[in-house]
C-alpha cells in the first residue's frame, strides 16, 4: 500500500499529539518511511506555526527519535514553509541552512487591500466573509493573488514538494459554484501546473479533506494533466492526529492509477525514489 507519509503536524505547531506518537502509530500500521513537517516559523507568531526559538528542540527531538526507532522505520525531518513575501519564503538563507531532509512549500496567507495578512486556509463560510470584507467581494482577484504567490514561490525555490497545490479551489467553488469549469480558471491552472513541471517540483496528493469535503488537493480533475506533464507525485495525509496518518491513501493511489500513474515518490535511504503503486 506504499505506506509512507511526509506531511504531518505535531505539537510543535498545530498538530494534536507529540511527534513520537505519530512515529509509534506509523510503525504500528507498517509504514516504511515517515516524515514530520511542522509549520515553519513566520515573521510573526500564529496559533498554527512554530516560533524560531522552538527550532532547536524540534530538530533535536526528531534526531533522537531517528536513533530510537532506527531499524523499525525511516524517519525524516522536514518543514512546511510558507511563501509570505520576498523576505519570508522557502528559499531564504535561514531556511536553507537548516539540517532538514526535505521541505514542503505552501501558501496559506494573502495580503488584503489594507496590506494586512489574511489567513485564507479556513472554512468555506469564513472564506466567503474574507472575500467580501477584505477584498471587496472580488473572488477573481483573490484567486489570481493566490496563484501569483504560488508561482513566485515556485520561481524562488528552496523546497522539494508543492504542498496542497490548489488548496483554495474548494472554498472558491463554494463561493461561486461552477468556477472550476470557467475557461479563465482552467487556463490559469494549466499554466500553474506547467510551471511546476518546468521547475521539476514534486506535487503531493493531499488527502486531508477527502472524507470531510470529498476532494483531494490538487483536485482529481488535474491528475491526468499532472501525468501528461511528467510531474512526480507522492501521497500525503497532512495529518494532525496520529490516527489519520493513513487517511485517504488507498483512494488517492486508485485515482492516480486511473489517471495513468504507475509510480509514486518515496524517501528511502535519504533519497527520493519512484516506487510502484501497489493496489
Amino acid at each position: 500500500m506504499n505506506l509512507t507519509n511526509y506531511h504531518s503536524h505535531c505539537t510543535f505547531c498545530d498538530g494534536r499529539a507529540p511527534l513520537e506518537a505519530f512515529i509509534v502509530e506509523a510503525i504500528a500500521q507498517g509504514f516504511t518511511s515517515y516524515g514530520i513537517s511542522s509549520h515553519a516559523p513566520l515573521p510573526f507568531s500564529t496559533h498554527w506555526s512554530m516560533d524560531w526559538d522552538q527550532m532547536p528542540d524540534y530538530l533535536q527531538e526528531a534526531r533522537l527519535l531517528q536513533q530510537k526507532y532506527a531499524g523499525q522505520i525511516e524517519l525524516y525531518i522536514g518543514l512546511e514553509i510558507d511563501y509570505l513575501n520576498e523576505e519570508s519564503h522557502p528559499g531564504i538563507t535561514r531556511f536553507r541552512e537548516l539540517p532538514l531532509d526535505y521541505r514542503i512549500g505552501s501558501v496559506h496567507m494573502l495580503y488584503d487591500d489594507r496590506g494586512e495578512v489574511v489567513d485564507i486556509d479556513v472554512s468555506s463560510e469564513a472564506f466567503r466573509k474574507i472575500v467580501d470584507t477584505r477584498f471587496g467581494g472580488d473572488l477573481d482577484r483573490v484567486i489570481r493573488l493566490y496563484y501569483e504567490r504560488l508561482l513566485r514561490m515556485i520561481a524562488l525555490g528552496g523546497f522539494d514538494v508543492v504542498g496542497h497545490a490548489d488548496k483554495m479551489h474548494y472554498n472558491a467553488d463554494c463561493y461561486r459554484p461552477g468556477l472550476l469549469d470557467e475557461p479563465w480558471y482552467d487556463a490559469l491552472m494549466n499554466n500553474y501546473f506547467k510551471e511546476i513541471a518546468r521547475y521539476g517540483y514534486m506535487v503531493e496528493i493531499n488527502t486531508k479533506a477527502l472524507y470531510l469535503l470529498e476532494t483531494f488537493f490538487p483536485n482529481e480533475r488535474y491528475f491526468c494533466l499532472l501525468k501528461e506533464l511528467g510531474i512526480r507525485v507522492q501521497v500525503n495525509s497532512d495529518a494532525h492526529f496520529p490516527e489519520k496518518i493513513n487517511s485517504g491513501r488507498r483512494e488517492a493511489l486508485s485515482a492516480l492509477w486511473q489517471a495513468g500513474y504507475r509510480e509514486v515518490m518515496e524517501l528511502h535511504d535519504g533519497k527520493w525514489v519512484a516506487m510502484p503503486i501497489l493496489l
